[in-house]
Order: structure tokens, then sequence, then C-alpha cells
């Protein structure tokens, strides 16, 4: 059996629908990600047993296991085995946890785990919608029906727990705030990837012939209180809008993995490992407050308390979710998403889960801390949790 470890992380820059990575495939802005945490490591190609992605809407140019497609789309070699999952926004973290289980079973040395989402050109509902028909409609799936979907969720978890539309608002201000202090601080300097040539669309989805160098996310914005709650609520009569929702982005992730003793045999140095990591189901009816009953999980199975953690990653899918987060398990909000989240960074659905582990890894070393903590809301009401220990 072996003792996974994780030895490097990388993320694309994440771009904002149609904007400075819409002109990629979802296979070509996976593989960055794949090659980049190689090349980082000096590992060859040929090293890697098996990947495991994460993409939510398999369709399209991210059907048909876009994880292996982006691995073969490098002309690097064929060797490798590749598996693309779907647990909707967890998706990019779950693979990691699978990637983590390979290595622990003996079924893989040396593994990759990453995520894609390619939302310009693939939109979310694309699969659900395609042949065979969509069953989530209004009479038999009353939780996450179009057109409220995920929105009249993120509402009923506000007025469960008493959230207001100021503090949504401040939420949001806090999270663009963070992320552009993050940026001019060049704290994302050492996880990013950049994105030579990518080819730049216009309004129409049409090649312009220029090509652009990507080294920022694109999602940041001047945000202040006034200009908050001057925007109108996405469904009337309700409280999140533009600003207190996560964006609709592109981009990828991926975190390599290896066994402690084969990093040792390469001269790998490992910087990290999951010591907990969980799964829940939770109520259908706020669909989105999986956060809570995943972090309640590790609390009741592990020995860990909140206050044994330095820093928290929890997914801004809606500012009323990390709050309900927030607020159940008394969280310290000065050690949440410090550098800000998908509010202000985007959410690039099947990566974003890759995409936490790989911050608060490059966060954890930054501020020298030790312990950290990843939780996410999941389409179709599902929770997950993962602590993050530094080697």
């Amino acid at each position: 059996m072996g003792d996974p470890v994780i030895v490097e992380a990388a993320r694309t820059p994440i771009g904002k629908r149609g904007g400075w990575l819409a002109g990629i495939i979802a296979p070509n802005l996976l593989s960055i990600a794949q090659q980049e945490v190689l090349n980082r490591a000096g590992l060859p190609p040929e090293c890697v047993d098996q990947l495991v992605g994460g993409c939510v809407t398999q369709a399209g140019q991210q059907a048909s296991n876009v994880t292996r497609n982006a691995w073969l789309s490098a002309g690097i070699g064929y060797t490798p085995a590749a598996t693309t999952v779907d647990c909707q926004c967890g998706s990019g973290a779950q693979a990691n946890i699978f990637a983590q289980g390979l290595i622990a079973t003996g079924g893989a040395k040396v593994a990759i785990g990453c995520g894609v989402e390619q939302m310009s050109q693939v939109p979310l509902g694309t699969a659900a919608r395609g042949g065979g028909g969509y069953y989530k409609d209004a009479d038999t799936w009353p939780w996450d029906d179009p057109p409220n979907g995920q929105f009249g969720a993120a509402q009923r978890i506000a007025e469960k727990r008493g959230i207001t539309r100021s503090q949504l608002d401040q939420l949001g201000a806090e999270s663009q705030k963070k992320a552009a202090n993050a940026w001019d601080e060049g704290r994302f300097d050492m996880e990013i990837v950049p994105i030579p040539n990518a080819p730049q669309l216009d309004s129409d989805g049409v090649p312009t012939g220029e090509m652009l160098t990507v080294t920022k996310d694109q999602g940041l914005r001047e945000t202040t209180i006034d200009s908050l709650s001057n925007l109108r609520p996405v469904i009337e009569g309700e409280l999140h809008t533009a600003g207190t929702s996560s964006q609709i982005s592109d981009g990828a992730a991926a975190v390599l993995w290896m066994d402690s003793d084969t990093a040792e045999q390469m001269s790998v140095k490992p910087r990290a490992r999951i010591s907990y990591h969980t799964m829940v189901g939770a109520d259908p009816y706020y669909l989105l407050d999986g956060p809570v009953a995943a972090t309640q999980k590790m609390l009741d199975q592990s020995e860990y308390s909140i206050s044994d953690f330095d820093l928290f990653e929890c997914n801004e899918a809606f500012a009323s979710v990390l709050l309900s987060w927030a607020q159940v398990h008394d969280v310290p909000m000065e050690k949440v998403n410090v550098n800000g989240g998908a509010i202000a960074l985007g959410h690039p659905v099947g990566c974003t889960g890759s995409r936490l582990i790989t911050t608060i890894l490059h966060e954890l070393e930054r501020q020298d801390k030790e312990l950290g903590f990843v939780t996410m809301c999941q389409g179709g009401a599902l929770g997950i949790a993962i602590v993050i220990e530094r080697i």
C-alpha cells in the first residue's frame, strides 16, 4: 500500500464567459495544467500511471473522457490511464480524492488529480438537455428547476439563516477586494501557469486573429458596497445579484500526486497530504447547504476542531452558501478565502475543486502555516470536505 503525497499543484488563470480563454477548447486547456505540474516537478510524462479529472458538463468537446483527451492532445505519450468524474461542482476535488486513493491502494505510484470547465463553449445544462430528455423539470424536481435553479436554493438558505442583502453585498465586496490585493501582492504568481497565444474571439464567438498571453484572472472588477447595493437581484424580489454570485468561467487546474517512497527515489519533495476527506448528501430543498453537513461530518469523524485550521477555502458559489456555513460552524472569517473566492475569481465548475486545493496549498506555504480546510457545495445537494496538511 502506498503513502500518497502532493508534490505539485498549478492552475490556469480563470477567464470570464466569452473572455480571454473562450477560444481554447477544454482538452487543450486542461492539458496545459497537466503538463505544468510535471514540468515543475521535473518528471517525464511516462512516469504517470493514472489521471483523474473533474468535469461537470460532459458534452461536445468535454465528452468522451476529456481527461484522457487532454493528455493525448499534448502528444507526450499514451500509457497513462485516465478517468473523468462528475459530482457537479465538487468534481475537481473528488478527482483528487480518487487520485489519492489510487496511490494508497497500490493502483498507481504517480497520479494527477485535475479538473476543467470551458463554460463559454459548453454551457451548464448542455448535457442534461441533450438526447434522451431532461428529467429535472418543475413537476418532478422542484428544488432545482428552471428558471429559478440554484438562485432559488441560495435564497432559501439566506431565509433559513436570516442572512440579509447587506451581508451578501458585504461578502461580494470583500471577495473582490481580497482578490485584487492578492494579485497586487503577487500571491497567485506561484500557482498560475501563463497561457501564451490564447486566440481571442469577437462578440459573436468568431476568432479575431489576435493572440493574447493570459497571466491573470479576468473576473476582478472595481466593486464597492454602493455599486453592489444598486444591482438588481437576478430573480425579482430575492437577494442575490451578479455581484454576490459566482461567475461563469473557463479554467483548469491540476495536482500531482506521488507515493512518498517513489518521490524520495525520484528526488521530488513532498509538500502536503490529505489527512481527511468526505462527501455527504444534504437536504435537496436547500440544495447548496452541503458545506454545513460535510463540515459537521468532519468534526464528528475526526479529531479536528474549527480552531485547528489556519486557513479555509469555502467556494463562493453564492454569498449565502459561505455565510450559512460560517454562521453554523462559527468559522473565523479572517481565515476564509483570504485571496478572494469565486465571486471575484470565477467558478469553472469542474476545475474549482482542484483550484481550491492548489490555492490553499500555496497560501499555506506563503504564510508558513500547517493546516487547511476546503469545502464546497455541489449540484444534486452534495457537500465535500477536505483537510490539507503540509508536510
